[in-house]
């Protein structure tokens, strides 16, 4: 059943509802139980127009804008999301903008003052009123600090944390209706996405959060000279109040500023693709946003990464299986591959191994082909996601985002050098994390692990087999049978069940025979017993014969 929404959200549905509708989105608005929401009689469902018409995505992403900051960012975030949507929905919903106007400066003062418990004056030598750039979330601004270190200072909006827990608890009632009431919100498990939605957005409205994140990937990589984080100052930092380094630098897919600055684009191609594969493969926390604007060239031709408001993060059982599915891509090994993807756990339970071990025979033969050079690794992700919608599965949003992440750098990394063969220079690096998974000191390590966890086993198990004994002995332990009622699942069942009654039956004619047989020790005579033994077996052919014929056995 459906569940109702609360009388307190109701201002908002009927906006969603408007919204929906007025972008030609009717069947949604339904699908949802928001009909009577929308007065479709009204002119209130029209939109500017346009010369040529909106397509379906245009729709789609115009209504998103007009529901503010929560509904941009789902729309960003569904456009990493292609196992959920299609490409050209995908391709649409990357172009959400944040159409909002800065915040007043005192505001922003007010903001920075309630988090830091200082007045701004005493935290900031200087602080430029206009920002650097304003977002649905936030704003940048350049500023100083008291021993002349220019810094940049991020500040939340206000009023938008409470605004965007509103949203998201309406989008968890509605996703809980999208699966109570439509198949597309069960196939794609809506419940568990729209919930790591949630977790994600309340991370990027966690200054303190991002704080965290930069300073781990500084850790990671402070043997890394080619690489720098810029350093946080905590002391001037908070949930809605970020103070950072401000690197001065070009941006990455500046052209004419790189050949200026004497860049080596080949090399620089090489350095980030390298930074991206080591913080996913071997220290398994990556920035996961790394789009040309977040990536600085600094003098020397070090990557200065800048926003770690979107990361991602891999435990070191998902590396290996990602490093066993890159082999056995390079391998050409389907069999191995359809493997892997089970085990990482991304097949659900109705998955039919051979069409989609087919499907990804058919990818493979279509790279095989083909030289590395040729071979896009976002193009091959869309395949990929392609084949994953078609067999509906449910893929870990972890699993989805690295591939995201990868298209990304392998586009800025083709833009830096058109000729740079990604997957050629990248197949050495998966292996020499490979063999670093086998070495002697990772194996002790997990080792360890599972050994801890046998040793938590083994104190826990008996208190759970007493546990489970004593349901048992109480008869408090419920039993859940799923059946398929469908025709041809009980013919199944009739035909083996037919099956075990002749075996049955044959088994006590021989029984019985051998036993009358044993009384009677007949050496000559007997034609009784001969005339017993020749009805059964009569009996016994005749019973097969006529199931046989009615297709019951």
């Amino acid at each position: 059943m459906a569940p109702a929404y609360p009388p307190s959200r109701q201002k908002r549905l009927r906006q969603v509802a408007r919204a929906l509708a007025r972008h030609g989105l009717g069947w949604l608005v339904l699908d949802l139980g928001l009909g009577r929401l929308v007065p479709f009689h009204r002119g209130v469902l029209r939109h500017a127009a346009q010369e040529d018409p909106y397509t379906k995505p245009e729709h789609l992403r115009l209504a998103l804008e007009d529901l503010g900051v929560t509904a941009v960012k789902l729309g960003q975030v569904l456009s990493t999301r292609p196992d959920l949507v299609p490409a050209d929905l995908a391709a649409e919903l990357a172009r959400l903008q944040d159409r909002v106007p800065p915040v007043p400066f005192e505001a922003v003062r007010a903001v920075v003052e309630a988090e830091l418990g200082q007045p701004l004056e005493a935290l900031f030598a200087a602080f430029d009123p206009e920002p650097l750039a304003a977002a649905s979330i936030g704003q940048v601004h350049a500023a100083t600090l008291p021993d002349g270190t220019a810094v940049v200072v991020k500040v939340r909006r206000p009023g938008v944390e409470a605004q965007a827990e509103a949203d998201l608890a309406l989008l968890d009632a509605l996703a809980r209706t999208a699966a109570a009431r439509t198949s597309w919100g069960q196939d794609y498990d809506i419940v568990g996405w729209v919930r790591e939605f949630a977790f994600t957005l309340r991370d990027e409205l966690d200054y303190a959060a991002e704080a965290r994140h930069a300073e781990q990937v500084r850790r990671d990589f402070a043997d890394e000279p080619a690489l720098h984080v810029p350093a946080v100052f905590p002391e001037r930092s908070a949930r809605r109040v970020l103070t950072m380094e401000r690197l001065d630098g070009v941006k990455v897919d500046d052209a004419a500023a790189l050949a200026a600055a004497g860049v080596d684009r080949q090399e620089l191609a090489r350095t980030a693709t390298r930074v991206m594969l080591r913080m996913v493969l071997r220290n398994g926390f990556y920035h996961a946003d790394p789009h040309p604007g977040n990536v600085l060239v600094l003098p020397g031709g070090r990557i200065g990464l800048l926003d770690f408001g979107m990361v991602g993060a891999l435990d070191a059982a998902t590396r290996q299986a990602l490093l066993r599915i890159v082999l056995a891509l390079a391998a050409e090994d389907t069999d191995r591959l359809v493997d892997e993807l089970t085990a990482l756990g991304v097949t659900g339970e109705a998955v039919a191994r051979g069409p989609l071990k087919q499907d990804l025979e058919r990818l493979r033969r279509r790279y095989a082909t083909r030289p590395l050079k040729e071979i896009a690794a976002a193009e091959a992700f869309q395949d990929i996601m392609d084949v994953a919608r078609r067999h509906r599965l449910r893929l870990p949003a972890e699993l989805v985002q690295l591939a995201k992440v990868t298209a990304m750098a392998e586009g800025t990394a083709l833009q830096l050098d058109p000729d740079f063969e990604i997957l050629a220079f990248s197949l050495p690096y998966v292996r020499r994390f490979w063999l670093r998974t086998l070495s002697p000191r990772a194996q002790a390590r997990r080792l360890s692990g599972s050994l801890a966890d046998l040793a938590d086993l083994g104190e826990a198990l008996p208190r759970q087999l007493r546990r489970l004994t004593h349901r048992l002995e109480q008869g408090a332990l419920p039993l859940t049978v799923a059946a398929d009622p469908s025709p041809e699942t009980l013919q199944r069942i009739d035909r083996a069940a037919n099956r075990v009654a002749v075996s049955v039956l044959t088994a006590a004619f021989v029984v019985g025979g051998s036993l009358l047989a044993l009384a009677y020790h007949p050496t000559g005579g007997h034609p009784a017993l001969v005339a017993v033994a020749v009805l059964a077996v009569l009996f016994v052919l005749g019973l097969v014969a006529a199931l046989w014929r009615r297709g019951r056995l």
